[in-house]
């Protein structure tokens, strides 16, 4: 599977070329590099045919389902981002030498490719079924994070004495984010990919008020949950559309399926390739006939 949809499907950096001419790009004591001739030597890079491949995809994409991503959900998705990394999330923006606006840009294609794939991928009643035997609806849990065993087998000791969690979580969570709130995290379901499998696992077996008995050892160390809000799972049909949502971003980190639907899209897309030495630049996508077509 090509480098660039892989990237496209997470988190890419995205930039375009003016028209190429004769504008000086950079001058030497040598002489002076003209667009066209930066152009001319980009091209025969892959990494340049990259970049033309992700923009034509760009170019089709919008087109086609621009309608269907509203910029709500585009700010929807670049606020996780900010929330996921706190304090650091302009450092971490640099470190991929991208911009709030490229990210919001990459966070778009993304979505674009997302529904491109909602809209191709038929989805049958058995793959919903099969998929709703790992849903879990959100839930809300407090937990209390240490670093040995026997401290987490201290506070479960004192939670069956009696003592009240927050109070808990306030003594002897090492979460200093969480500590002061009564253990209390954001709301989660079975696609949360922040969480370590353990604690979710161990979280979804809870019903409301209980705590787990058992210390629960994860990538921290050992955690205590409290059960907060656990929804009734319900009937699979009663969550249709979330477990579509589901099966359809699975199927965005699934390459023959992004390759059979970036097909599809391109082809619908109606691409000529211009420049002679760019004709076979989507050749993994389109018949040779399509891609050279005047």
């Amino acid at each position: 599977m090509k480098k660039w949809l892989i990237v496209l499907a997470g988190i890419m950096m995205s930039f375009t070329l003016a028209a190429c001419g004769s504008k000086t790009v950079a001058t030497t004591n040598g002489g002076k590099i003209t667009e066209s001739a930066y152009y001319s030597s980009l091209k025969t890079t892959s990494s340049g045919k990259q970049v033309l491949q992700q923009m034509i995809l760009n170019k089709v994409l919008e087109k086609q389902y621009g309608k269907d991503v509203k910029s709500k959900q585009v700010d929807s998705e670049f606020a996780k981002y900010k929330k996921q990394y706190g304090s650091s999330f302009n450092s971490v923006l640099q470190q991929n030498g991208m911009t709030a606006s490229q990210l919001k840009d990459s966070i778009r294609s993304n979505l674009l490719l997302k529904q491109a794939v909602k809209d191709n991928v038929k989805i049958t009643d058995a793959q919903l079924k099969t998929q709703f035997k790992s849903y879990q609806p959100k839930v809300t849990v407090n937990q209390i994070l240490v670093s040995k065993k026997s401290t987490a087998n201290k506070v479960i000791s004192e939670l069956k004495d009696g003592k009240s969690f927050s109070s808990l979580a306030k003594k002897y969570s090492t979460d200093t984010a969480t500590k002061n709130k009564g253990g209390r995290i954001s709301a989660f379901d079975n696609t949360n990919t922040s969480l370590d499998a353990s604690f979710k696992k161990a979280a979804f077996k809870l019903k409301n008020g209980e705590y787990t008995k058992t210390p629960v050892k994860t990538q921290y160390g050992y955690q205590i949950i409290q059960m907060v809000n656990h929804p009734s799972k319900g009937t699979w049909k009663q969550h249709e559309s979330e477990l579509k949502d589901q099966i359809v971003t699975t199927k965005m980190s699934d390459s023959n399926t992004l390759h059979s639907v970036v097909s599809k899209v391109l082809k619908k897309g109606k691409v000529t390739i211009q420049d002679k030495d760019l004709q076979n630049v989507l050749s993994d996508y389109l018949s040779s006939s399509s891609s050279s077509k005047k």
